[in-house]
């Protein structure tokens, strides 16, 4: 459409104004072309000037597109319907989100709205964005959605200036991430709370109160959340940017300093803090600049204590915690330390009366006096000397200043460091979400530094943005195949160029910081120079020379330079850094000592650095380190974070502060306008506008559009032709909309048009249908007077009014039939013309363009060749000037040189010039001599450090410090070197000169000659010394090689010692966990025997003993660890040997099997200590092989002492338990020492076969096993005093005795092993003998010196290796006996089990009677008596009937056998003769009724059956496995329902029958237990935990009926009280299947929300089955994004019907099964509460839901509910009352909301309803057409004020409904009809071992 018809009268536009931006006004003429008159909202009329069709206002949209939660289904896009639209949800709606294309645009309430809570949480997880309203849990759904489908990184950019709500947004993100993101397990959920306490501590120590904002964040943050390939959290990793270090010194009015220093001072006067010396916050200087220390409604107490909590949860130690709090203390003493001017007022001090300093040092543990010295006093370093200037007044305070932002910024890097430390996981991690927290841009009356790089970053991230916006309009346009121009946006490259390239702003800015004279005024007239008038980006201001311009692209701002280098530089006194590192406090040296570990992104501060002046240029300090400047850091940084960002998926948020006074829901456009300029928005709505920013998908065009459409053009079964067809009719210009593959592209404004068409279509309705119904109303009253007029006529004129009738009704159907004809011709007529028309344009045009195509093109080719020629030419011109400008050059350069050369060579022949050299030369040959003399001194040091390296304890400290000393030798001589290199060349020109000068000097050249033999004799001694030197760092580097090759060796020795020692410990583990189980068994068989209920406890006076078995058992004890497995049998046999008459000895016998057991685990543990002592010498003989033998000495000392270490801790508490492992001990080391003595032969022994050493190992090993045998000695005859002492007492004791005896025994055994120690000592001392004396027959060397000399002589027939290699054969046998040990463990474990089994029953039967007799009287004794003959009998009578039962069957058998024997014989012509019909005879044959077959199912006459089922106890498994576990529903079918529940019950009556209380527990555990197991892994089967739920409840039924009490039995029969139940009372079971039931109750409430919580939303909200024209608003590009399903989703075809077959289903599998009709009703009542609260839920969520079409769509859904209901009978189970919440909100949608009435109507009809559900969907509530109203904000404020007022201030406030609420549910006691008796299991079940009693 054109201009002209766009602007006509009444159309609403929108004009600028300088206070609101944008107001609205209608156009009162129509545009002329050259003006519009327009009339404002208040009344004044405006005539606006239009020179082009630019300067027309911009259109307003339609009314019914106000208010949309994306920006992008605006019709018009442009920054006042951005504007209007934003301020009419934010104020009208209260809605703080909305979506602008890919955009999330966060509005600050400055209020707290409760819709952050865990059910919005659960709302939004797993819904699609488009489906939902705006949120930040939406943006957090959709990455999160992204990573899980995509398994990509994925990004959430939050931007925004300080006070618009960026620190909120990222923290609710965080929340839903810990939320969806959590794992089950305990360690997933640690890491989520340590994520989220990441906030406050970064709140505390990163965030304050400014004039904008009470807790802006001062800093910026990027959050990684890492996540597995389960998609659950498992760490996080934080980096910061750009911290204001400045707000620790300096705050501004009404702003505070970071909250963590007023939180420390809320607690100045607690005893914890009181060391610190803290105070109010007025008291200290660096927080009482601002004069507003507290912040409404905060208490900064409480936040402290969240903080320390906070560093608790991440791993900061309370030590920890201290020290930096101490830090913080101190820099708020430091900003007190005052400053005084001297009296020459040139330098400053400290006055002494000052309080605060020594506060510092003692604080901080550093020296007072050094910091109050260099705090006003600076080192300025010079070639020869170091010099002490004072500092001014204003430099000491400056520097005081950068030392406290420089404390501060350590301890903040370094609390970052620890929090990702403590996020940190060592899981790897499959993919991240990154949360960046970044400040927005910001333009303040005067901007620095920290101004400059905020806006930089903010440059480098808009770009980033409008590139992933661009390239996703560009993927939708490719993906569904439409022609699209590349469309034009802002490009901020250049500005980015001009400040990050090579000699942009920050370069030019490190460039100034390096001159020594660099200024901020010099600096900006270089960036004049540079880009004054080059760049676009760049300009000057026009009344100052200190500032420069920067044109960004949310605006220009003007930067002031002062301050610019200094904060760039960032430098800090080093004194001050020395003085920190020498802190008495580890934690604050190590702060400043290890500065270069710090982060990347917050690297710390040189510690050598400049300080500026007040007045002159930064003071230099005497470092020459490059340091790296502030703005290369934060370059840096954002390179990286950008690059991190270009590797995800970003989402973005743009978070806007809608007022400066921090009111809630004000909104001011104008603060609105400019963040929305800033933060890309407006760039964002302009993309989206310069393409097709509408889209619809075919069936939303067609449902909305067919009103528009003619019936005989509609073709269902082809929606895009007719969509198209539309298109072309009613849009003409094919340019404004674009047919993709599944959706229709619009321009600008075309939506708008096509709603104005739709509009005018239903408004002709409308006129349409009252002009219909106005006519029949007066052709009604036409009709009557018509009749009356007959009445009274009907004489005088009915012939002639019939003729006139006649008359005039063929007239006006002669006149249609012309009309008709007519239009038909002149339609068909226009209809060829228009073909032809276009058929002709269409050619034309097409001719037109290639014409002017091929006419381009050949300008093209021309225009390239001329270039190619022009290029040519001009560089052949310029290479002819080159030339010759060089030949000109070279001949002024050759004149100026001869002259040059003349005048040097005149200077060279002068004697001063001569002498001036001799005398440089000799002073730098003095200064050589000085060196080398210090040479000399360092080379005297180096020689006396040399003689400490012999020393073994200080062997690696001594050649580190040597390391470090040579290493600084070597620098040196390379120094002096390089200075002798000069001098010689320095001498080699002098004797040039003088060969030059002999002729005229010959005098002076005799002296010269001396000198120069002086020169060379030092020249001499120089190189000597220099050959010393050289020879001894070589002789240092030897030395060190040594110690690294010795250093590999001894740690391959170790690996390969771990591997042995790894190995051994787990055969070691293996038999502790054999130990453990054969601990537990003998524990279990100890409580049988010593059972309280026996009443009988053994005491030392009745304890049986076998001295014979005692003494047995002693010597099977005794023998070697190798013949253990024969132990241990025959202990067994013993046992098994003594029988039941000796069960008294069992107690002993296990107890002495036990402590076998413990000592065969002491054996292994010992033998593992001798394999460590035997390698040790191994490993210290190898390593000592190029050192002394006071090295050997040292390490044989010192393994010996580990030895002995090692067995003293291997004792016992236990004496008799130490003297036994003693002894097997001895015999081992024995047995070891024997290997290493005799396994090698004489013949292989030659001269050099055994060691000094091995001698020496073996002579300590039996001095320490001497040592300890004297030990026990000594201990044994103490305890057999004390046993003697004890016998004197009780000589009744036989077990004392027997003690004693053991006692004797083990002395024996010791003093024995003793005497074979000294025999072995003896036999070595002879060999040491015989080797003295030099006999041959050992051949071992006696020259001690030889082994010092030549060390491989100790190892050189491979000793070492024998002796490792006799280890490992050790080891290998320990093995095998532990193998042993664990077959005969495994064979004990099951005689055992077996043992213990009988002895239970037995020692139960026992107990029972001994209880019985014990408690009763006499006569309830002979009852008892006779009731156990009774049961004794019964249990004989059913053994002698199961073994009657079985010669039946054998019978049977037997005489089938015979019988077919008889008839093979009668056909082989044999007859025999059989008396009687052996048939006839059988027992227990089958009923011919029943076909032959034996059925359990059919009773058998001649028995009487009693209800119940016997079976074994093994084959318990086999039945809950037959009916629970491996149970289906199909093989119930047909049958009685709960039939598996009677058949358990009747297995039950049968274990009550014989008084069997194990079989009764047994069964009734492992029923409760399969029925867990099988619901729980079959959670999601329907039809198997209806089952479930239907046999629990009837087996706790039957517990009741058949328990035997008045209340349940009442309605029993005579013979099912019959068989109730006897001997136990099961009323504690009935409970637990009563919460069985629950439980399973619960997972079928479950298992249905799984299966409808899909289709409940789409079938009651999105599917509209009523047949309407409304059809759906235009949407955003946010219903349409890849995350939505698309049409052939099935989750889109859901409809009510769905719903209700699914409804179906569950109800016939319920009645199938048999269920309760009681729980059926429960259950469908909890079903219809979660249609209820899912619908209620996702309505009050969704705006578009919000119309009077969907609460018809709703009435109509739950009307079919209802029917369903009735239909089933279900009417009364509460189902419908749960619907009534729907039913209000549908009523509600649907009613008036205009008048005072309507209130009342609204208060009364939605009593289900709370009041915020209320105000949310009126506040929802949107107009579907034009001629609908929306509902205004004073209503809805009124309508609010009336609820309150009504319903009180007690109502609780909820928005959701809570899906997890669930009704109690009770089971209802249905007592059975079905006798027990009656009861038979089917065949196909498989219980054939159940026997019918």
């Amino acid at each position: 459409m054109t201009s002209k018809e766009l602007y006509t009268k009444d159309a609403r536009v929108w004009v600028r104004d300088p206070e609101e931006v944008w107001v609205g006004a209608v156009v009162t003429k129509d545009y002329n072309g050259k003006e519009v008159t327009v009339q404002l909202e208040d009344g004044t009329e405006k005539t606006i000037v239009t020179k082009k069709e630019t300067d027309l206002p911009p259109l307003r949209n339609p009314e019914i597109l106000v208010g949309e939660n994306d920006l992008t289904a605006l019709s018009y896009l442009h920054e006042p319907a951005v504007l209007y639209n934003l301020k009419m949800r934010f104020i009208n709606s209260q809605a703080i989100y909305t979506y602008c294309g890919i955009v999330l645009v966060a509005i600050n309430p400055y209020e707290e709205l409760p819709i952050y809570g865990n059910d919005i949480i659960h709302a939004y997880s797993g819904q699609n964005m488009g489906d939902m309203d705006p949120h930040v849990y939406a943006i957090a759904e959709e990455a999160y959605s992204q990573m899980c489908k995509f398994e990509s990184n994925q990004s959430i950019i939050v931007t925004g200036e300080s006070g618009a709500g960026k620190t909120v947004s990222a923290k609710y993100a965080m929340r839903y991430f810990a939320a969806v993101g959590g794992g089950s397990g305990e360690s997933e959920t640690q890491m989520e709370k340590k994520v989220l306490a990441s906030n406050p501590i970064m709140e505390a120590i990163g965030n304050a109160k400014t004039i904008r904002n009470d807790n802006s964040s001062r800093f910026g943050k990027f959050i990684e959340i890492g996540f597995n390939r389960q998609n659950t959290i498992i760490g996080a990793n934080m980096r910061t940017y750009l911290l204001e270090k400045s707000r620790v010194v300096f705050q501004a009015a009404e702003e505070r300093n970071y909250h963590i220093f007023y939180q420390l001072c809320a607690c100045y006067d607690s005893p914890e803090y009181k060391d610190l010396a803290l105070n109010h916050p007025d008291y200290f200087y660096y927080t009482n600049q601002g004069e507003s220390p507290v912040i409404d409604g905060v208490d900064d107490a409480d936040l402290l204590d969240d903080t320390k909590e906070a560093f608790t949860l991440l791993g900061i130690s309370e030590p920890e915690q201290a020290m930096i709090f101490r830090i913080l203390a101190a820099i708020l003493h430091f900003g007190n330390v005052d400053f005084i001017e001297t009296e020459n007022q040139e330098g400053s001090k400290i006055a002494p009366e000052d309080e605060s300093l020594p506060v510092v040092a003692g604080l901080l543990g550093i020296d007072g006096g050094q910091m109050k010295k260099w705090l006003c006093n600076r080192k300025i370093a010079t070639v020869n000397e170091v010099m002490v200037k004072p500092l001014t007044k204003t430099q000491a305070f400056h520097a005081r200043d950068a030392l406290a932002k420089h404390i501060y910024a350590q301890i903040f890097n370094w609390i970052v460091g620890k929090i990702n430390k403590a996020l940190h996981t060592s899981v790897k991690q499959h993919s991240f979400i990154g949360v960046l927290d970044i400040y927005g841009f910001e333009m303040f009356e005067v901007n620095s530094f920290e101004q400059f790089c905020i806006n930089y970053a903010n440059e480098k991230l808009q770009q980033q943005f409008t590139q992933h916006v661009f390239k996703l309009e560009q993927e939708e346009y490719v993906r569904e195949q439409i022609e699209w121009s590349f469309i034009e946006y802002y490009d901020n490259q250049p500005c980015i160029d001009l400040i990050e390239h090579k000699l942009g702003i920050l370069d030019l800015l490190d460039e100034e910081c390096k001159m020594p004279k660099g200024s901020d005024a010099n600096w900006c007239q270089k960036l004049y120079e540079k880009h004054l008038d080059k760049s676009k980006h760049f300009s000057k201001p026009r009344m100052s020379r200190t500032a420069f311009i920067v044109h960004h692209f949310a605006d220009n701002v003007e930067y002031q330079v002062s301050g610019f280098l200094e904060k760039n530089r960032d430098l800090v006194i080093e004194d001050h850094f020395n003085i920190l590192k020498a802190s008495q406090f580890e934690f604050v040296a190590a702060l400043f000592r290890d500065e270069d570990k710090s982060s990347d992104y917050h690297k710390p501060r040189s510690g050598r650095g400049s300080i500026r002046s007040a007045s002159g240029p930064p003071l230099k300090s005497g470092s020459k380190k490059h340091k790296q400047s502030v703005g290369s850091q934060f370059r840096e940084s954002l390179t990286k974070l950008m690059t991190t960002l270009n590797a995800t998926t970003p989402h973005y948020i743009r978070c806007v502060k809608p007022n400066d006074l921090k009111q809630a829901f004000v909104f001011e456009p104008k603060r609105g306008v400019e963040q929305l300029r800033a933060c890309g928005v407006l760039e964002t709505i302009r993309i989206s506008s310069a393409g097709y920013p509408s889209r619809w998908s075919y069936p939303e065009f067609f449902t909305r559009y067919r009103v528009l459409m003619q019936q005989k053009h509609i073709d269902k079964k082809n929606i895009k032709h007719t969509c198209e067809f539309v298109l072309n009719k009613y849009v003409k210009d094919p340019d404004k909309y674009q047919f993709g593959k599944t959706k229709i592209f619009f321009r600008a404004g075309q939506v708008a048009y096509l709603e104005k068409l739709r509009a005018d279509k239903l408004r002709d309705c409308c006129i349409l249908m009252q002009k219909r119904v106005r006519g029949w109303v007066a052709k009604r009253k036409y009709v009557k007077l018509k009749r009356s007029a007959i009445l009274l006529q009907c004489q005088i004129r009915g012939v002639l009014a019939r003729r006139l009738a006649r008359h005039l009704k063929e007239t006006r159907c002669a006149i249609r039939i012309q009309k008709t004809w007519r239009c038909y011709i002149q339609h068909k007529r226009y209809n060829r013309l228009r073909d032809f028309a276009l058929a002709v344009q269409s050619h034309v045009r097409g001719r037109t363009a290639r014409n002017r195509f091929q006419e381009l093109v050949r300008h093209s080719k021309a225009v390239i060749i001329q270039k190619h020629a022009r290029g040519f030419l001009a560089r052949k011109w310029y290479a002819l000037k080159r030339k010759q400008i060089i030949l000109v050059q070279c001949c002024i350069r050759r004149q100026r040189a001869k002259k040059e050369l003349k005048q040097l060579k005149i200077e060279a022949r002068s004697v001063e010039h001569y002498k001036k050299l001799t005398r440089g030369m000799e002073n730098k040959v003095i200064t050589l001599q000085q060196k080398l003399d210090e040479i000399n001194k360092e080379n005297k040091k180096a020689k006396e450090q040399e003689g400490k390296l012999h020393d073994l304890e200080a062997q690696v400290k001594v050649l580190k410090v040597a390391e470090v000393k040579a290493k600084q030798s070597s620098n040196k001589v390379v120094d002096l070197e390089d200075e002798m290199t000069k001098l010689r060349r320095e001498l080699e020109e002098t004797k040039r000169e003088k060969a030059s000068l002999e002729e005229h000097m010959s005098a002076y050249k005799k002296e010269q000659k001396e000198i120069v033999e002086i020169l060379k004799e030092e020249n001499g001694m120089l190189k000597e010394s220099l050959q010393q030197a050289d020879t001894k760092v070589h002789l240092l580097e030897e030395l060190q090689k040594d110690k690294e090759h010795k250093d590999m060796e001894n740690q391959q020795l170790r690996k390969d010692y771990e591997q042995e020692r790894g190995h051994h410990q787990k055969l070691v583990n293996d038999y502790s966990r054999l130990e453990q189980r054969y601990e537990n068994l003998q524990e279990e068989l100890r409580l049988i025997t010593s059972s309280p209920a026996l009443k009988h406890r053994r005491t030392p006076s009745n304890v049986s003993f076998d001295p014979k078995a005692e003494m047995a058992l002693d010597a099977l004890l005794l023998q070697p660890t190798s013949n253990s497995t024969s132990d241990t049998s025959d202990i067994d046999r013993d046992i098994l040997d003594q029988g039941d008459e000796k069960v008294s000895m069992d107690s002993s016998v296990f107890a002495k099997l036990q402590k076998r057991v413990r000592e065969l685990e002491t054996e292994n543990k010992r033998l593992l200590n001798d394999l460590e002592g035997l390698e040790t010498p191994m490993s210290s003989r190898s390593r000592s092989s190029s050192t002394t033998d006071t090295t050997t000495d040292t390490e044989l000392a010192s393994t010996s002492k580990l030895k002995s270490s090692d067995e003293a801790n291997l004792k016992q508490q236990d004496t008799l338990r130490e003297l036994k492992l003693e002894n097997k001990n001895l015999l081992i080391e024995l047995e070891v020492l024997r290997l290493s003595v005799n396994n090698k032969p004489q013949s292989s022994l030659p001269r050099k076969a055994t060691s000094t050493n091995t001698d020496m190992i073996i002579d300590i090993q039996l001095k320490s096993y001497e040592e300890e045998n004297h030990k026990l000695r000594q201990e044994v005859l103490k305890l057999k005093e004390a046993f003697l002492a004890f016998e004197q007492n009780k000589d009744q004791d036989a077990p004392i005795r027997t003690l004693l005896n053991q006692v004797n025994v083990l002395n024996e055994e010791n003093e024995k092993h003793r005497r074979e120690v000294i025999n072995l000592k003896s036999k070595l001392a002879n060999t040491k003998r015989d080797r003295q004396t030099g006999g041959v027959s050992i051949g071992v060397c006696t020259d001690h010196n030889l082994f010092k000399k030549d060390p491989e002589l100790m190892n050189e027939d491979g000793e070492l290796q024998i002796a490792f290699l006799t280890q490992r054969q050790t080891i290998q046998l320990l093995e095998k006996q532990l193998q042993a040990e664990k077959k005969n463990f495994s064979i004990q474990e099951n005689e055992l089990k077996e043992e213990l089994e009988r002895l239970q029953k037995d020692n139960y039967r026992q107990q029972k009677i001994i209880a019985q007799n014990l408690q009763s009287t006499p006569e309830a004794k002979t009852s008892a008596t006779l009731q156990h003959e009774i049961n004794r009998l019964t249990n004989e009578n059913l053994e002698l009937k199961e073994q009657m039962e079985v010669y039946e069957k054998e019978t049977k058998k037997l005489k089938k056998q015979l019988k077919l024997a008889a008839r093979r014989l009668q056909t082989k012509g044999v007859e025999l003769d059989i008396p009687g019909d052996t048939s006839a005879g059988l027992i227990g044959s089958p009923d011919p009724r029943s076909g032959g077959a034996f059925s359990p199912s059919i009773q058998r006459k001649d028995h009487v059956f009693m209800g119940m089922f016997a079976y074994k106890a093994e084959d318990e498994p086999r039945l809950v496995k037959c009916l629970i576990t491996d149970f289906r529903p199909k093989q119930a079918e047909g049958l009685l329902p709960g039939l598996p529940a009677y058949v358990i019950f009747m297995c039950l009556r049968h274990a009550d029958y014989t008084n069997d209380d194990m079989k009764v527990k047994s069964l009734l555990s492992g029923v409760v237990n399969g029925i867990k197991k099988s619901t729980k892994k079959r959670s999601d089967d329907f039809e198997i935990i209806t089952c479930f739920l239907v046999n629990t409840c009837r087996l706790m039924h039957n517990l009741k009926q058949y328990s035997g009490e008045d209340n349940f039995s009442s309605q029993n029969t005579k013979k099912q009280n019959e068989h109730c139940l006897r001997n136990f009372d099961l009323s504690e079971y009935r409970q637990v299947m009563n919460d069985l039931a629950v439980h399973i109750y619960q997972g079928l409430i479950k298992c249905m929300e799984k299966k409808l919580s899909s289709m409940i939303v789409p079938g009651m909200l999105e599917h509209e089955g009523v047949a309407m024209v409304m059809g759906n608003k235009p949407m955003g590009l946010r219903s349409r994004t890849t995350s939505i399903s698309g049409e052939d989703d099935p989750v889109r075809k859901v409809t009510i019907d769905t719903i209700t077959k699914q409804l179906n289903i569950f109800l016939a599998v319920m009645h199938s099964q048999g269920l309760d009709p009681q729980i059926v009703t429960q259950v469908f009542r909890q079903v219809f509460y979660l249609i209820t609260a899912s619908t209620l839920n996702n309505l009050v969520l969704r705006k578009d839901m919000c119309n009077w079409p969907k609460g018809m769509q709703i009435r109509y859904n739950l009307s079919e509910l209802e029917e369903w209901l009735r239909s089933n009978r279900l009417m009364e189970s509460g189902a419908s009352e749960t619907l009534e919440p729907l039913v209000q909100v549908s009523q509600l949608l649907q009613v008036s909301k205009k008048t005072e009435q309507d209130i009342e109507s609204i208060c009364e009809l939605c009593t289900k309803l709370s009041t915020q559900q209320i105000i949310k969907i009126l506040n929802l509530y949107t107009p579907v057409n034009e001629y609908e109203v929306r509902v205004e904000a004073s209503f809805v404020r009124k309508v609010q004020e009336t609820l309150r007022k009504n319903r009180g201030e007690t109502e609780p406030q909820k928005l959701l409904m809570d899906t997890k609420f669930s009704f109690p549910v009770t089971f209802p006691y249905n007592p059975s009809s079905v006798e027990l008796d009656s009861i038979a299991v089917p065949d196909p079940w498989d219980l054939k071992f159940l026997e019918k009693v």
